[in-house]
């Protein structure tokens, strides 16, 4: 742990995540309340602001995943920040110009940006810490997510409740300009390289290929294509099982966010103490299972404390999920697969929860809440019947032997 904590890049990569994660977070619950306020708390309006986010990164992780196999990475953070900030600016202008259709625009060109750098930011990881860090690094940056799961609704409704949207967007601006400042010291480094001169869709060609020639890989993927349409049915409604169901005002979701934050910031620490010893199968099928019977108590639930305490314990078991499909992908995937990988398997996942987010609000109004939940249930189910046939243990030469006939297929092709 004092070993990584020395790391300057590991360092360096650390404080300019938290940055950007409050302003995110600031970001996020300034937009939900706002659009709730001027829609009049309609639930498509909701769900499109949330496919809206979820539609650039299906279109260009793809690309964005392997361009970060190409590009300097430190570069490519530092512009994807800048461009993040300069976006906010225009969208305040907009909106100040009496545009709030702009909203939706501040999180599409976000989530754009986000496809650049965020694989970036794997590969100096992968590059810079040594393997036997790796688990502990991936705990610590499950534990932040988790951390601002609990303080990220609370820091982002207090600057709306506050100051409204303005300041808040002008304050995402400004934690995005000061982590770009942060990141020109990392030292500068060589584009990546290259075993041969090829083309953005060879490098395309060769991730997808890369991940199916991986059983594993594979296997993941159908399952997170599966997580991606529960969730994406689910997530832009969880504000009206506050408000229709527990019969609380829909700012009141934040301390269920907060809770579920809790929980995974326990679960980290505990997935950090014993990260080697967890199996990958149980952990993973046994958290979408528990996952999607928690989803259905929640949308049945009318107690406070019922909700509450679902919401602790998902994020609980989400907290071993995410740390155990985290190491295994940083450590089994070779670097320079790193960025068309993540470009691979993040379009299933959120091309679906796209999906999800589209279909949330209309079928909602079709049915009723409580289906809508069930429906997101089964699919869950059935993504955990997949990854308990997905071997977990799988080993790193088998994974090298499959780059090695990736890159044959691609010289060949």
């Amino acid at each position: 742990m004092k070993e990584l904590w020395g790391n300057r890049i590991f360092l360096t990569v650390f404080i300019t995540d938290t940055l950007e994660n409050i302003g995110i977070w600031i970001r996020n619950m300034a937009l939900l309340y706002y659009v709730m306020e001027i829609s009049g708390n309609n639930p498509i309006a909701v769900s499109l602001l949330t496919a809206i986010e979820l539609v650039p990164i299906l279109l260009f992780s793809i690309i964005g995943g392997a361009l970060a196999d190409r590009w300097n990475p430190k570069r490519t953070m530092i512009t994807g920040n800048l461009l993040s900030a300069l976006s906010v600016f225009v969208i305040v202008f907009l909106l100040w110009k009496g545009l709030w259709v702009a909203v939706f625009f501040a999180t599409f060109i976000s989530a754009i940006v986000s496809q650049f750098s965020q694989p970036s930011s794997s590969k100096l990881i992968k590059r810079h810490v040594p393997e036997e860090h790796v688990g502990v690094a991936v705990s610590i940056s499950q534990s932040m997510g988790a951390i601002f799961l609990l303080a990220g609704p609370i820091i982002g409704s207090f600057f709306y409740e506050h100051g409204g949207i303005y300041p808040s967007l002008m304050t995402m601006a400004v934690l995005f300009l000061i982590s770009t400042l942060i990141l020109t010291t990392l030292p500068t480094s060589g584009a990546n390289v290259r075993e041969e001169d090829s083309s953005l869709l060879s490098d395309i060609k060769a991730g997808v290929t890369y991940v199916k020639q991986n059983p594993s890989l594979k296997g993941i993927s159908i399952s997170f294509a599966c997580l991606g349409l529960g969730s994406g049915l689910i997530n832009p409604l969880e504000v009206f099982v506050v408000t229709d169901r527990l019969h609380l005002s829909k700012e009141s979701i934040q301390w269920f966010v907060a809770l579920e934050g809790l929980g995974m910031l326990l679960g980290g620490i505990l997935a950090s103490a014993c990260h080697k010893q967890l199996n990958g199968r149980h952990i993973v099928t046994g958290g979408l299972i528990f996952f999607a019977l928690s989803v259905v108590i929640e949308a049945l639930s009318v107690w406070v404390y019922v909700t509450a305490t679902m919401r602790f314990f998902t994020g609980v078991g989400m907290a071993f999920l995410e740390i155990v499909i985290g190491m295994r992908m940083i450590k089994l995937v070779d670097e320079a697969y790193v960025g068309r990988v993540n470009g691979t398997i993040m379009p299933l996942l959120v091309g679906l929860m796209m999906i999800g987010s589209f279909l949330a609000g209309p079928l909602m109004q079709a049915t009723s809440l409580i289906t809508v939940f069930v429906i997101a249930g089964f699919i869950v189910l059935f993504a955990a019947w997949r990854s308990s046939r997905v071997d977990w243990n799988a080993t790193s030469d088998e994974q090298k032997t499959t780059a090695r006939n990736t890159d044959s297929c691609t010289i060949q092709a």
